[in-house]
């Protein structure tokens, strides 16, 4: 949605003023697992949500340039947020308070930029629930996405490094063919996200996906950033603006 509080705030207001429909791109939840968890958490499978914890590794580190860009804000904003908002989405409530612990160990030169290479964020639920998630943009081996979601009566589990359902044999062992980038682990919620895109504008109907939600896993992101830079706990500050619209049907 946008990398400051004050920049979604000011894109909300306009979507509100001009009665238009605004979909964040939070593609994980068309996901097929993913949203085969959320009817398992929603039907009550798991009994009430405790824990939630969260891996996002990319396979290959960004360029330097990327870092001196500065286009895509830091990794909270450019990777966790999917995670932020799994965070919300799938246990159905609001995370109040977020601790951050990162590093830049192995390529200390990004610091300047205001960056880390990996993440460790615990969450604290405004139901009591807490959560954690780790994000790593140098993973070497893969794109490595998995969710855990801890409840009293069971647990779900999101996620694997496999591309495909094959082994290869030889000489040397086995072998497995692994994600290797988020095109590739994502595609089909892609194309499933644009096509109820399509069809929400089609129909006149409110998108699945808010500006709201957008605007509540950027919270997060800032309070964890805020954390990260201040080295303690940091509350997640929820912001109020008016983003309710309706839209008259077409060719009225």
């Amino acid at each position: 949605l946008a990398l400051t509080l004050e920049d979604a705030a000011s894109a909300l207001r306009v979507v509100a003023q001009k009665a238009v429909r605004l979909q964040i791109g939070f593609m994980r939840r068309y996901d097929p697992a993913y949203v085969l968890a959320m009817q398992r958490v929603e039907a009550g499978e798991i009994g009430d949500p405790v824990v939630f914890k969260s891996v996002g590794r990319d396979k290959e580190e960004p360029p330097l340039a990327c870092y001196q860009a500065g286009f895509n804000g830091m990794l909270f904003y450019n990777n966790t947020i999917h995670d932020f908002d799994l965070a919300r989405w799938l246990m159905r409530d609001e995370v109040i308070e977020t601790h951050s612990y990162t590093t830049v160990a192995i390529r200390p030169e990004i610091a300047q930029y205001g960056d880390v290479v990996a993440s460790v964020v615990n969450l604290k639920y405004r139901n009591g629930a807490i959560g954690n998630i780790e994000s790593y943009v140098q993973a070497i081996y893969g794109y490595d996405v998995r969710t855990e979601i801890l409840g009293s009566k069971g647990a779900v589990f999101v996620g694997t490094l496999r591309q495909m359902p094959a082994v290869f044999l030889n000489a040397n062992g086995s072998s497995r063919p692994l994600a290797d980038h988020f095109l590739t682990r994502f595609a089909d919620a892609y194309l499933l996200e644009l096509k109820d895109f399509v069809e929400t504008m089609g129909a006149d109907r409110p998108p699945r996906v808010t500006g709201q939600d957008g605007l509540r896993a950027l919270e997060i992101a800032v309070a964890a950033e805020q954390s990260h830079l201040e080295q303690a706990p940091r509350k997640v500050l929820q912001r109020t603006v008016e983003v309710d619209i309706e839209v008259a049907p077409s060719g009225h």
